[in-house]
């Protein structure tokens, strides 16, 4: 794993979706209205819902505002009918770029995120061209200096997936993505505490960017995450600060 720049990298990708808040909200109550129509509104049942209020939860997003968005996914309370799809594509470098979309109008989000990789130098693709270069799971990583011995322990017993040290000093524990709150739970009890985590597509191998090429991937992932109808975008650029 590229982990000489990890544990920064990681923190900068934190510190831009704190400055973005606003906008967090707002994809956070579409996500919790999908997970509750597709499925029990109860989260305890839903695993999800559960991520979702989750991750509200982690963004102090008011519970009156979570629980609103429960309920218009339920049908308790009128609301847009929200539809998932997915683009892919490269960036700078060939790095793959996945872009998740809820949206009301796919004519519209398809036309804005094509325009995003054409202005700052990507190439959108077919589908399945990049999907297979990433995994679906959970993440937790520690900072450097966390106990390694005792938090692979624990990860294990909690029934996490693998334990991964970065050249940096970091940790990260790698979860199945629905068990990713219940073992982030555990591992709180136990006295560790993530600085930051989600479950995610994770890259299967990463593209080190630096220089101009990191500045113009970062332009790319910006003009994507502005869009309203993108949810999420992951990519396996991993680009020095």
């Amino acid at each position: 794993m590229a982990g000489h720049s990890k544990w920064a990298n990681i923190q900068h990708r934190k510190g831009r979706q704190d400055a973005k808040r606003g906008q967090l909200f707002t994809r956070l109550i579409k996500e919790i209205t999908v997970a509750a129509k597709m499925g029990d509104p109860d989260p305890a049942t839903n695993p999800r819902l559960r991520l979702a209020v989750d991750k509200a939860l982690g963004a102090n997003m008011p519970k009156d505002n979570i629980q609103r968005a429960i309920d218009r996914g339920a049908g308790n309370l009128e609301g847009v009918d929200y539809m998932e799809t997915r683009y892919e594509g490269y960036g700078i470098g060939g790095a793959a770029v996945m872009v998740d979309c809820l949206t009301d109008n796919k004519t519209r989000t398809v036309a804005d995120v094509r325009h995003a990789f054409n202005k700052y130098g990507g190439n959108m693709g077919t589908d399945g061209c990049v999907s297979f270069q990433f995994k679906h799971c959970g993440y937790l990583i520690f900072a450097p200096g966390t106990n390694e011995d005792a938090l692979m322990e624990a990860a294990l017993e909690a029934g996490a997936d693998d334990v991964v040290s970065n050249d940096d000093g970091s940790i990260e524990v790698i979860t199945p993505p629905y068990d990713f709150v219940t073992i982030k739970e555990t591992l709180e009890a136990a006295g560790f505490k993530a600085e930051m985590g989600e479950a995610t597509m994770k890259p299967q191998a990463e593209t080190p960017l630096a220089g101009d090429d990191a500045v113009k991937m970062q332009k790319l992932l910006d003009a994507l995450e502005s869009l309203d109808d993108v949810q999420e975008v992951y990519t396996t650029a991993l680009m020095d600060e």
